[in-house]
């Protein structure tokens, strides 16, 4: 069956299969079968294909989505994904979409959501219209701890950077009935994406980048599992937490 997606991106590009199988260092021939055939390309490929037509690998090939899935080792985790690159924007959309009860977004910045989907307010606003209570915490740009993040990952002052600009995302939603919106100044061991039963957990690790740093999606199976401490520690972060003012 063919890759319509493929080959409209390509068409939009002004993208051949010679030109597109030049920069993805394989055979015309193989960019071929991706488009006539819609045969998947190797993850690695795949991703530089992505990057040049300027798409999202998953929405290219939605096979890639779980082509790496961990072998569940606890019955609340439903996959591991090696980086947080790897998890779609379609993910996290899902989730938030599925939320009945409660979103809870703990981060330092994480503007990636904001610009690669720019309904992520109007979608939160609905889910709080429709009863879904919404917290939001983003890192205060002036905290020393975000400002040490800054120097390990060897980003400098661009976290701080990257956490006004988040404030500036979230803004618009102050003041808005169901929504909460908080700035914090902790140490952010992880970075919390959660909606109901279900969340996802990007683990930081010392002098990578958020996007470079494994994430779990977990689902809460019983009481005093791997979930209830995420949230717990969710909770507390909240607590200390300063209100952002409208």
């Amino acid at each position: 069956m063919p890759n319509e997606r493929l080959r409209t991106a390509m068409a939009a590009g002004g993208w051949t299969c010679a030109t597109l199988a030049e920069k993805a260092e394989v055979d015309p021939k193989s960019v071929e079968r991706w488009v006539n055939l819609g045969r998947t390309p190797r993850r690695a490929t795949a991703l530089r294909a992505a990057e040049v037509l300027g798409e999202d690998v998953h929405a290219l090939w939605p096979a890639l989505r779980q082509a790496r899935p961990a072998r569940a080792v606890s019955p609340e985790l439903v996959v591991l994904y090696g980086q947080r690159a790897d998890v779609p924007v379609s993910a996290y959309v899902e989730l938030f979409a599925s939320a009945r009860e409660r979103i809870d977004i703990l981060v330092y910045a994480a503007v990636f959501l904001h610009e690669a989907y720019p309904r992520l307010n109007d979608l939160l606003r609905e889910r709080a219209a429709d009863g879904c209570a919404v917290r939001i915490a983003v890192g205060d740009a002036d905290s020393p701890n975000v400002q040490q993040r800054g120097r390990e990952e060897r980003f400098g002052h661009g976290i701080e950077s990257r956490c006004r600009l988040a404030l500036l995302h979230y803004r618009p939603l102050v003041g808005v009935p169901g929504i909460e919106v908080r700035t914090h100044g902790t140490t952010l061991y992880n970075s919390l994406y959660r909606a109901d039963d279900q969340l996802l957990v990007n683990t930081h690790v010392f002098g990578v980048n958020a996007y470079g740093a494994p994430v779990w999606h977990l689902r809460r199976t019983g009481g005093s599992g791997m979930f209830d401490t995420y949230a717990g520690s969710f909770d507390a972060v909240w607590a200390a937490g300063r209100p952002v003012e409208g």
